[in-house]
């Protein structure tokens, strides 16, 4: 099942969004967001997607 809470928290606050990985990716994540909002949407996004893949929870 697709966790829409990520997405959301991806779109609104990304370095929420990826508190599940490690400390140099929400740090990473979080400087994208602080310096422009849309490269830190874009990161956590692009995470959740490879984990979703990787996972193999994705739906095609």
């Amino acid at each position: 099942m697709i966790d829409y809470w990520k997405w959301i928290f991806a779109i609104i606050c990304p370095p929420a969004a990826v508190l599940d990985k490690e400390v140099g990716t929400i740090m990473l994540v979080g400087l994208l967001t602080a310096l422009f909002w849309v490269p830190g949407v874009v990161a956590a996004l692009y995470l959740i997607i490879r984990d979703t893949v990787r996972t193999g929870q994705a739906q095609l």
